[in-house]
């Protein structure tokens, strides 16, 4: 019984943890220079059209994300 309550504790803190740094993120993420500024992000600006997909900045970001949650699995 305490074991399936451990295992919801430590995902509430981690969601919780999660929602934190997301929204640290929103408040500050402009005032990263390099972020979604990488070599390797798409960005092209015509007349009336304009499209960008930060792939090497989501690449990173995905290798961090994935970093961390591995550390908490352990």
């Amino acid at each position: 019984m305490f074991q399936d309550l451990q295992q919801f504790g430590k995902i509430l803190i981690l969601g919780g943890i999660l929602l934190a740094v997301i929204g640290v993120f929103f408040l500050f993420g402009d005032k990263i220079p390099f972020l979604g500024k990488l070599p390797g992000d798409i960005y092209i600006k015509e007349k009336n059209f304009t499209f960008y997909f930060p792939i090497v900045t989501s690449i990173i970001l995905s290798l961090l994300l994935s970093l961390i949650l591995y550390l908490f699995k352990k």
